[in-house]
């Protein structure tokens, strides 16, 4: 199904609204998002933007003819070197090591593989060519074996930022070395030295600054003008700034990115991951905890532009959903073929609101439950997989994933936890839509079945009294 009549809607940071997204060629949209840099095994900061970017990858090709989905890996870096250098062996060694780990890691949580998966080291000419243009442009120059773009040859520098560049000196980490023409212009590319990685160029062996990177890979693959440019928060400035610099100037002032789409930070109990604080989450850690399913779905449970804070409780109340899910579906008997319900769809077209989304997965639910027509049932069974389909969700054999989510640690209790689950959906639709007085009778009677809600800005968790008792 292709329905054209209902728009998706996305926040483009560079707007700073949500806009209607209309593509350039109907018939090839064009994505491309960063992807990591393959010195470490993937921790749950790495996973959201996978996640979010794969459901937005799916409602895109439900809508369009072609998408072509760009997704890179960065393996030239300093840290690559160091690692290299500890473990006594070529980058290549280190790189492929992780990019196969990160290949079972998304696959595990139910990330399709993009179309295309550049590599840095494999477009080593391509980034050359974009740097020779950039200098013929009189936008960089070469000074003692760099080449640095010129931000102030660029007027539209700090657009996607909302920065003056007055101002974005101030607590950024720019390196003002005494080769530089202006204090905020940025290496495009930098020497090597023989111990380092290094390409020949016409400025001597070296190898590529960071920003440009991800144009020449943009520019190489997709085209000058790319309809979604997709990342995590932390890289609107300066990498997503530096992006838009390079491209627009290499390319004649053509518009780099029409629609920037970030996801925003995921904390752990509160706290940013740092390795001082011995709380980095890595995803085959988690997958040793909980199905990938349930992991993936926690990852969603917070709307992607939102901070999203990590805690055992999210993880099991995901679980716990699933299960529910899985469940009702396994009650059924056949399968047949049917379209995304339409509430569902609405909702992702929606800036990827996947909380409505889900809660409308819970209406199907509780009517597939309630329901005594064999033929009606068959239906909604297949409009609620059709519709976890676009989140990547409910797409395994029902009764083989409800057994493997209740034996991977559900504790159901005292409480039906899919009965709770279900009203608690309900209330966060009907609060949604302003309905407050059905709210206060779902809580009302959550409450006289033992259950207490909290609702905080993550969303709202619950548990049963009987599990608080010492």
């Amino acid at each position: 199904m292709r329905d054209q009549r209902r728009p998706i809607r996305l926040y483009n940071t560079l707007a700073r609204a949500k806009e209607p997204f209309v593509p350039a060629d109907p018939d090839r949209v064009t994505l491309y998002v960063c992807g990591p840099t393959v010195y470490n095994y993937a921790h749950i900061g790495n996973a959201r933007p996978a996640v979010v970017f794969d459901v937005l990858a799916r409602l895109l090709r439900q809508r369009y003819r072609r998408l072509v989905y760009a997704r890179n890996f960065t393996d030239v870096d300093d840290k690559i070197n160091a690692a290299a250098r500890e473990a006594g062996v070529p980058i290549g060694d280190i790189t492929r090591r992780y990019i196969d780990a990160y290949h079972q890691d998304m696959q595990a949580l139910g990330v399709l593989r993009p179309d295309l998966e550049p590599r840095v080291t494999e477009h080593i000419p391509d980034i050359i060519d974009l740097i020779r243009a950039l200098i013929e442009r009189g936008n960089a120059y070469e000074a003692e074996g760099h080449v640095l773009f010129h931000v102030p040859s660029f007027a539209g520098y700090g657009a996607l930022s909302g920065r003056r560049p007055e101002d974005m000196l101030a607590g950024a980490r720019v390196e003002v070395a005494p080769y530089k023409r202006d204090p905020l212009d940025f290496v495009l590319w930098k020497p090597s030295r023989p111990d380092q990685p290094g390409w020949e160029s016409p400025w001597g062996r070296g190898r590529p600054g960071w920003h440009i990177e991800c144009s020449a890979m943009v520019g190489r693959h997709l085209g000058r003008t790319i309809d979604i440019h997709g990342g995590g928060q932390d890289l609107i400035f300066p990498h997503h700034e530096n992006e838009i610099a390079q491209g627009t100037c290499a390319h004649d002032g053509a518009p780099y990115c029409r629609t920037w789409v970030h996801n925003s930070f995921v904390t752990v109990d509160g706290q940013k991951m740092s390795k001082s604080l011995g709380n980095v989450l890595l995803v085959r850690d988690l997958l040793r905890q909980a199905p990938g399913e349930a992991v993936r779905l926690a990852l969603l449970s917070t709307h992607y532009r939102q901070p999203l804070d990590w805690n055992d409780g999210r993880l099991e109340s995901s679980r716990r959903v699933l299960l529910r899910f899985y469940q009702s579906l396994a009650r059924v008997e056949g399968d047949e073929e049917a379209d995304a319900d339409e509430q569902v769809v609405a909702a992702l077209c929606n800036d990827l609101n996947v909380s409505v989304a889900l809660a409308r997965l819970h209406e199907l639910a509780g009517r597939l439950d309630a329901s005594r027509s064999d033929a009606e049932r068959r239906g909604l069974k297949a409009s609620l997989k059709a519709s976890g389909a676009l989140l990547g969700l409910l797409q395994q054999e029902p009764a083989q994933a409800a057994a493997a989510l209740a034996q991977s640690g559900e504790a159901a209790g005292q409480v039906d936890v899919g009965w709770v689950e279900g009203l608690v959906a309900q209330r966060n639709l009907a609060r949604q839509r302003r309905e407050f007085a059905r709210a206060d009778a779902l809580r009302d009677q959550l409450a006289r079945a033992g259950v207490v809600l909290e609702d905080d800005a993550q969303g709202t968790r619950w548990h049963h009294q009987a599990e608080r008792c010492p």
